[in-house]
């Protein structure tokens, strides 16, 4: 039970009246008082997944997993992060914002990569936020539960549909609207639609001072780009297509995905593709290792490897040093610091416009 203090918030994210410690009361009266607080907070909320299918939530969860990082981190921008029980894919020491740090190293991890179904399902969760559109994509640890089964389980499984459903895009991705609409639809579904609001607004601020400082830049003189996915492996590079929201984080920041002709979110491409559009920057995008110093390290391995390849060692970019160094969550998965990523690249491509 938390304290009378908190009793304002739990009702603005529409649980019971008896979480606020007022007790005794006949349940009828309770239950119109948790209905009047679910109406006032905005519920009932419908949402829907990648294919359509559609979940309504009445009230606000309150016991949530995500299935990585991305989500546990936007959950704690919104304000609703004391109420994730477990994610996969933990956030590395220094890997979510620094507010956030301490709160996040206690969250219990479920699994180190994708949680494992019997786990996922066991939680005691009412809420799954997935950013992958099927575990089944992400690796050899079971199948991803069926509806049927979360629904026995009792939980709502809604996704970040920027990331999840990018595959499924009808058309590339030029900005960050998408990843926006999952910032504003997950505040619906906790009850903090008004905090969802104020991170949106202040990210289409940061945007649109970047797309001011370059409106005159033509496209034709905007330089290409690459973004080598390091820990994907170096015997054959993996290109971000036009589906993928590191195509509009690029876009946005005034570079030309040289891949952007590629319809889908990844593809496998070889390293004579690359060579063949030659690009002017080359973004070294190596998962977060958990410390500047580490990081530093791996973005070095990453364009020591591209110095001494035969078949990259007289790229343009490579024999000027044009190296962006960002780590990949941040590019590849959409957050509420994309559109930091989209000032932190433009600044490096246009360092005379964006400072």
């Amino acid at each position: 039970m938390r304290p009378r203090a908190w009793c304002g918030v739990l009702a603005a994210v529409a649980l019971s009246a008896t979480a606020c410690g007022g007790g005794g009361g006949e349940a009828e009266k309770t239950d119109g008082a948790g209905a009047a607080a679910s109406a006032r907070a905005g519920f009932p909320v419908t949402v829907s997944d990648c294919m359509g299918a559609r979940t309504t939530f009445d009230a606000a969860p309150k016991k949530i997993v995500t299935s990585n990082a991305a989500g546990l981190e936007l959950l704690m921008w919104l304000g609703a992060g004391d109420k994730v029980a477990g994610t996969g894919f933990p956030p590395g020491k220094g890997a979510l914002p620094e507010q956030y740090g301490e709160a996040g190293a206690k969250v219990p991890v479920l699994g180190k990569s994708v949680i494992p179904k019997e786990k996922l399902l066991g939680s005691g969760a009412d809420l799954y936020v997935d950013a992958f559109s099927s575990m089944k994509n992400m690796g050899k640890m079971g199948d991803a539960p069926t509806a049927e089964e979360f629904k026995a389980a009792g939980i709502k499984h809604v996704f970040l549909k920027s990331t999840a459903c990018a595959s499924m895009a009808k058309a590339a991705r030029t900005d960050l609207s998408g990843v926006e609409a999952d910032i504003e639809e997950l505040g619906k579904v906790t009850g903090t639609s008004a905090r969802a609001t104020e991170l949106v607004a202040g990210m289409r601020k940061k945007t649109a001072e970047v797309r001011d400082a370059l409106k005159d830049v033509p496209a034709d003189k905007r330089p290409s780009y690459f973004l080598f996915d390091y820990d994907a492996g170096t015997k054959q590079p993996m290109a971000v297509c036009n589906r993928q929201v590191a195509n509009a984080v690029i876009g946005m920041a005034g570079g030309r995905n040289v891949f952007a002709d590629c319809d889908g979110d990844f593809k496998p491409v070889g390293w004579e593709d690359v060579v063949a559009k030659d690009p002017d920057w080359i973004q070294l995008a190596v998962r977060n290792r958990g410390s500047e110093e580490a990081n530093a390290k791996a973005f070095d391995e990453a364009a020591e490897f591209l110095k001494t390849f035969p078949a990259t060692a007289g790229l343009k970019a490579v024999k000027e040093g044009h190296f962006v160094r960002i780590n990949s969550e941040r590019t590849t998965i959409g957050g509420v610091r994309s559109a930091d990523t989209v000032r932190e690249i433009a600044h490096t491509l246009h360092p005379d416009r964006v400072k």
